[in-house]
């Protein structure tokens, strides 16, 4: 089996999506013949696409074994539907969740419909299969492949050493505070000014939120276009659309005495972090036309294995399941979500998991190389059929 594998999601850029497309490609090369095709950032994403058919169809002159080509998430799979050249060659594509919701009359009517023309589709989580099939695509063509996570555990340090460290090298004191961690970039559905405003205020006084991500500091131009228009393109083009709520959150005293942004800071020092933390949040809210595909984050704060509280939102229902490696709560109940973390947090509703049981089950149902195998086992049987 020989295999073609596109995506313009890939490192040096960082996110969940990279993950998976650095890591598809790893795994997949050590179990067959691959050629890739992907974006890393030499050239203008413009120009990427407008070459993208003349470099696959290069690829398949010079190599005609290739059986298949996978295009890792949906953009780029549309992209393929202008293509020609390589009818003969099977196709398949995976989806990640806002390339199945994006709310566009015209990619809704016109081009998702189109994927049923695929051999084979992947999404990365029930509630993305779902929300595929609610939109046309054939039941018989889809299947559910869970993303992955580093199964490496960290070695674990203390709390007095992480505080020291955040002290000298970020000028920020946790000394006596209950900690909460929140990671991502500051997109609406993450539900970050969601949490300060409505749940913050509920939680005892010497409990702290570090947000860590990218923080934009320049206002973005999306903001001079109608709200019609800005939202769309804020989803396309995967703009921080809570930037701008959180900025005017964090000039009030009250907010900022326990809210910290910490920018973007290494992977070390993000997994002691949460190997120290009280608790790790995800509390994504519904935003209408995104969708959170699956909740990679969740699993990388489990393998530090962290108290993670997450919303019963889109895919995360398929990275935590309740009791087993973290606490499913309601999407949008802020009540709910107090209670939990303040009962957490003094101990009145112990937490019933172990670091040890947490990390374990963890790297017992995700790793990559799970994952790999999984698509591996499926392009055998499609080209077999």
């Amino acid at each position: 089996m020989e295999l073609l594998l596109v995506s313009h999601k890939y490192p040096p850029s960082t996110g969940g999506m990279e993950k998976q497309s650095f890591e598809l490609i790893k795994g997949l090369g050590s179990l067959t013949k691959i050629h890739t095709i992907v974006y890393e950032g030499t050239e203008s994403r413009l120009l990427f696409f407008l070459k993208l058919q003349s470099r696959i169809n290069k690829i398949l002159r010079a190599n005609p074994s290739i059986s298949l080509i996978h295009f890792n998430d949906g953009l780029i799979a549309a992209v393929s539907l202008l293509h020609a050249g390589y009818k003969h060659v099977k196709r398949s594509a995976t989806f990640h969740g806002l390339d199945v919701v994006f709310p566009s009359r015209i990619y809704q009517r016109f081009i998702f419909p189109k994927f049923n023309n695929f051999d084979l589709l992947f999404a990365v989580s029930n509630a993305t299969a779902a929300a595929c099939i609610a939109r046309g695509i054939a039941v018989e063509k889809i299947v559910v492949v869970k993303n992955g996570v580093d199964t490496v555990p960290t070695t674990p340090v203390k709390r007095t050493i992480v505080d020291a460290t955040l002290s000298s090298k970020y000028n920020i004191n946790l000394h006596g505070k209950r900690l909460l961690v929140a990671i991502g970039r500051p997109v609406k559905r993450k539900g970050f000014s969601w949490f300060i405003i409505q749940v913050m205020p509920l939680l005892k006084e010497d409990v702290m939120l570090l947000l860590i991500g990218p923080v934009q500091q320049k206002r973005s131009f999306l903001t001079l276009l109608p709200s019609y228009l800005s939202n769309k393109m804020e989803l396309f083009l995967g703009t921080p659309s809570d930037e701008a709520a959180l900025h005017k959150l964090m000039q009030d005293p009250e907010v900022s005495q326990r809210v910290i942004r910490t920018g973007k800071i290494p992977r070390q020092e993000i997994n002691q972090l949460l190997g120290v933390a009280d608790a790790f949040i995800m509390p994504n809210i519904n935003v209408p036309g995104d969708m959170e595909g699956f909740g990679l984050v969740c699993l990388e704060a489990c393998m530090q294995g962290a108290k993670v509280f997450a919303a019963a939102s889109g895919g995360i229902t398929d990275a935590i399941t309740d009791q087993k490696n973290g606490r499913l709560l309601t999407s949008g109940d802020r009540n709910e979500w107090a209670t939990a973390l303040n009962n957490s947090l003094s101990g009145y509703e112990p937490w019933q998991l172990t670091p040890e049981e947490v990390i374990q089950f963890t790297a017992a149902n995700f790793s990559w190389k799970k994952m790999s195998e999984e698509y591996y086992a499926h392009f055998s049987n499609l080209l077999k059929s």
